[in-house]
């Protein structure tokens, strides 16, 4: 996949996948609700879960800027299929990769990388969200291991992985220090998955509960040093906050071609409604505010790329992107009027689909305090 110039190969690459394969099928997937496993095959077979990852070690050698790239292409043909394929190549491998054994890698890792096992990521908690300090899923050290016990709730990808990155605590005294991730097959004893939840968008990302019940693991299944899980979720927070910006950015593009596409067809007092100032106005503001999030979303990759700490400026993108997709999926149903409430045009989905982004990555009033202490409040 990765060429003299990668960044225009990979979007021309990923742009004509979602155009002749994803696009035709987005509003059959999304009416079954049910994991796309064909497709998740197609996009295994182009590379894509392994584009942040070393070309020597099992990936496909690209760079953040490249990942959101192709998250960015995907939201615009359906958000469910971005979502899991976001999950695959970041949160759900990124310690395995970074953190596991040999023998957890060529039995977890180089699957999920060609698309054989589904990974996901632990971490949010009924009573902890925001909130890490109070993770109580507890992780008991014991001769050679640790048991661990707790409740993970909105999973994604939980009903149909194959093994799970869990965040747990291992020391409650020692607060945020005690925290470690742990990695957690499936099938190990005590592990039970709950029914898919019924959502109102992504209806084909499968999230669940996922409760660990006296979950007995070895030592070596710790993914990092002792004390260090906080740390080593900061290290990759700002790529999940730019991976959920460029979500918004492909779904802001799709909303905008399809109420470009409408308003000129769409006739009212003999001529098209794209001939009115009002529809104008609204075209024009979602045109602007994409230009303002790809300029913010690929600034912040850049940086990631550069090694340059940049979580100020990825939570910027992620806070203004992801709030530009819901007003323009907002206004998108306003410039399809009535048609904007039928389940026939793609509109709704947008609208059903952009609120999925609102809560990934840190909430938006979460995000909106650190940004105004980063810039001295």
């Amino acid at each position: 996949m990765i060429r003299s110039n990668p960044e225009e190969q990979v979007r021309k690459t990923m742009a004509r996948f979602v155009d002749n394969e994803l696009i035709p099928r987005a509003q059959e997937i999304d009416e079954k609700g049910e994991f796309p496993w064909d497709i998740l095959q197609q996009i295994a077979q182009m590379g894509v879960f392994g584009i942040r990852y070393p070309a020597n070690r099992g990936g496909a050698g690209g760079s953040s800027t490249l990942y959101c790239i192709i998250c960015e292409e995907l939201a615009r043909g359906l958000m469910s299929v971005a979502a899991i394929t976001a999950m695959q190549c970041l949160m759900g491998t990124n310690f395995l990769f970074h953190f596991g054994s040999d023998e957890l890698k060529k039995k977890y890792f180089y699957p999920a990388m060609k698309g054989e096992k589904i990974a996901c990521f632990c971490l949010t908690e009924p009573e902890a969200g925001s909130d890490l300090g109070a993770v109580s899923t507890s992780a008991l050290k014991t001769d050679g291991g640790y048991i661990v016990n707790g409740m993970k709730t909105w999973v994604t990808n939980g009903p149909v992985a194959d093994f799970y990155t869990v965040l747990c605590q291992t020391d409650p005294s020692k607060k945020f220090q005690g925290l470690n991730f742990f990695f957690i097959p499936r099938e190990t004893e005590g592990v039970s998955v709950s029914k898919p939840f019924e959502t109102l968008g992504t209806r084909s990302t499968q999230i669940s509960e996922i409760a660990f019940t006296s979950v007995r693991i070895p030592e070596e299944n710790r993914l990092g040093e002792e004390g260090k899980g906080l740390s080593n979720l900061l290290s990759i927070l700002a790529e999940i906050r730019t991976m959920t910006a460029a979500l918004a950015i492909g779904l802001q593009r799709a909303v905008l071609d399809d109420s470009i596409k409408y308003a000129q067809e769409r006739i009212q007092f003999k001529r098209p409604i794209s001939n009115y100032q009002l529809i104008q106005a609204k075209v024009a503001n979602m045109a602007t505010q994409l230009e303002a999030s790809k300029l913010l979303t690929y600034k912040a990759t850049r940086m990631i790329d550069d090694n340059v700490p940049c979580l100020k400026e990825a939570s910027m993108a992620k806070y203004f992107a992801t709030e530009a997709a819901c007003k323009a999926a907002d206004e998108g149903t306003r410039i399809f009027g009535a048609y904007g409430y039928s389940m026939e045009y793609t509109v709704q989905r947008h609208y059903r689909d952009s609120r999925f982004l609102l809560n990934g990555g840190g909430t938006h009033e979460i995000l909106q305090t650190n940004i105004a202490k980063w810039v001295g409040l």
